[in-house]
């Protein structure tokens, strides 16, 4: 039986262990608190992640990095400025043959590498994958159907990879573009703050969907000049979790975006939540790349002013609002 170790007990860590244990495995899950570990295995429920929702029979908690760290694949759905820390720690542990599948949408902040560098950093003799798609935790969990990406480049390895945690109602689909793979889900959750704010400042569905093309335009630049594949960039990682993300206030993304259109503080905002709003990170990663290559990411970089240069929401619309009419064949790609 394949051992799968899940590292994050928050609501997307815990459906992939329900999903990877309902493909046959020996399921650890890890949680960095020990009474969290001890409430999953007393309560078979991740109450304070994904409530109401039954953990599958045999699937384990842990707070011990060095036991979930013995596993044939590792599934690796800690918050992307977290995924560093846990990785150098969790390193000793790991033998050179576990394959590590990151599943954090984002780009480490301090740094500006996308997540398959980090792994490459810490664990260079590790195969690595990305696994990344349109994927609500809670409709995976009920086991409502859903695909994504999984990138990798050993071909016999994606496949069994595939083997280990693809069902029925949760269908990856194959590629070896690593680098467009992690464009579109670290993208999207900068651009689905920008959707959230139109949302919650009442500035109509013809904006929303405006920005959802732009935003997409963007993307295909970064991708372009990183080195990904177009075909990617509009799959399941790029452009079908552009569209979930910005288009649902069950999005953490959106609805920070809403509650900023609506006028609360960013801080109060993320002082009420108990999940890690990635976008609010990687806004800063992506402009400074978007910088250092020369590529026209204005929505993007509105969302970080917002977010860390204390520019108010309305002069951010209207700074966007005021850009230079342009030809679309020229504004596109």
């Amino acid at each position: 039986m394949t051992k799968v170790s899940v590292i994050g007990a928050g609501a997307w860590g815990t459906a992939l262990a329900i999903v990877a244990k309902k493909g046959g495995n020996d399921v650890l899950l890890w949680t960095r608190h020990a009474d969290h570990a001890d409430a999953l295995n007393r309560e078979k429920t991740n109450r304070k992640y994904l409530p109401n929702v039954p953990l599958a029979p045999g699937i384990d908690a842990t707070s011990e990095l060095t036991e979930a760290g013995n596993a044939d694949i590792l599934l690796l759905v800690v918050p992307a400025q977290k995924s560093r820390n846990i990785l150098t720690r969790l390193k000793p542990s790991l033998s050179t043959e576990t394959v590590l599948v990151m599943c954090a949408k984002g780009i480490e902040q301090d740094s500006g590498r996308l997540m398959s560098e980090v792994i490459g950093d810490v664990a260079p003799d590790n195969p690595l994958a990305i696994l990344s798609g349109p994927n609500f935790a809670k409709e995976i969990a009920a086991g409502l159907p859903a695909a994504a990406t999984l990138a990798i480049k050993d071909r016999e390895i994606g496949e069994n990879l595939v083997r280990a945690i693809g069902l029925p109602t949760f269908r990856p689909y194959l590629t070896d573009d690593i680098i467009g793979a992690q464009i579109g889900g670290a993208v999207k959750n900068v651009l689905a703050i920008a959707c959230g704010v139109v949302s919650g400042g009442k500035l109509g569905e013809n904006a929303r969907a405006a920005l959802i093309t732009r935003g997409m335009a963007e993307i295909l630049r970064l991708g372009e000049k990183l080195g990904a594949r177009a075909e990617t960039l509009m799959g399941l990682s790029g452009l079908g979790d552009l569209v979930l993300t910005c288009s649902s206030p069950a999005s953490r993304n959106f609805s920070l975006g809403a509650a900023l259109g609506q006028g609360d503080i960013l801080g109060e905002i993320l002082q009420q939540r108990s999940a890690v709003t990635e976008g609010v990170y990687t806004a800063s990663a992506i402009c400074r790349l978007a910088e250092k290559f020369n590529i026209d990411m204005p929505i993007c970089c509105a969302v970080d002013e917002i977010l860390n240069g204390g520019v108010a929401v309305s002069s951010a619309v209207e700074e966007l609002l005021a850009r230079p009419f342009r030809d679309e064949r020229l504004a596109g790609f």
